[in-house]
């Protein structure tokens, strides 16, 4: 079987699915490659409200797949890091589900999302000092962001294997489940996902990733004074229904 990333789009979730069995779900070039323009269309379609990265089996992926990256250092780090930054601006909400080893580029992947629920068992490293490369400055900040300063360097400096209770601990994981829970938990919670108000996740998507300037400050206020969302969440609330949210994301 042929290296890929598979996907599909049901009930409002895009499954992307990191299959290169022989190699643990390791990350050819031509996979890094293919990722960007994959999230941009799965982020231009109305039908996606949000967005499961996974690996096939029982591994969510082990890295770049080494022994096909050049040797050249600007080559080889050249295609992780914009996969990495298409991932983490994907507009609407990501999980990483995460099974087995998630190491190297698989753990930058995994970063990138805005969430991440594990499996017991899994294991995590970040390994760029046993290879001697220079992790990106922003791949290091948003690690940094995730885990605080001090396991970062632990995680770079060494790059060691955590388990996922220590991951949890740290805040690289958000929950852990039990052996054979990881796909019920994450059903359950994308469901939860896709119920939600877009617009509410949109604007924390945009706050979060940074400062916010005050014109971005005053198009979110103008979205939620016109999409009447608030007033549709507080009838369902005093009626005791299911809100119907109708605010999309403005196309283009």
């Amino acid at each position: 079987m042929e290296p890929s990333l598979e996907h599909e789009v049901a009930d409002g979730i895009a499954t992307v699915v990191i299959r290169n069995p022989t190699k643990r779900n390791a990350m050819t070039p031509g996979m890094w490659r293919a990722l960007p323009p994959l999230l941009t269309r799965l982020a231009a379609d109305p039908a996606v409200r949000a967005l499961v990265l996974t690996g096939e089996g029982d591994t969510f992926c082990a890295g770049a797949d080494i022994g096909s990256l050049s040797a050249t250092y600007e080559k080889s780090t050249g295609l992780a890091l914009p996969a990495e930054e298409a991932l983490a601006a994907f507009p609407k909400p990501t999980l990483a589900a995460v099974r087995g080893y998630c190491v190297g580029g698989g753990c930058q992947l995994a970063a990138a999302c805005d969430l991440r629920f594990a499996e017991e068992g899994a294991r995590f490293g970040i390994t760029p000092a046993k290879l001697g490369i220079v992790y990106a400055p922003s791949s290091t900040r948003r690690l940094v962001e995730l885990v605080g300063p001090a396991t970062a360097k632990f995680l770079l400096f060494s790059g060691e294997l955590i388990g996922a209770e220590r991951a949890l601990r740290t805040g690289l994981v958000d929950e852990v489940l039990p052996t054979g829970g990881l796909d019920k938990r994450v059903a359950e919670f994308t469901r939860s996902l896709v119920s939600r108000s877009q617009l509410t996740q949109a604007a924390v998507k945009e706050f979060a990733a940074g400062p916010v300037e005050p014109d971005r400050a005053a198009y979110w206020r103008e979205q939620t004074r016109h999409s009447e969302e608030a007033g549709e969440g507080i009838a369902a609330f005093l009626e005791r229904r299911t809100p119907r949210f109708r605010w999309t994301p403005p196309v283009g």
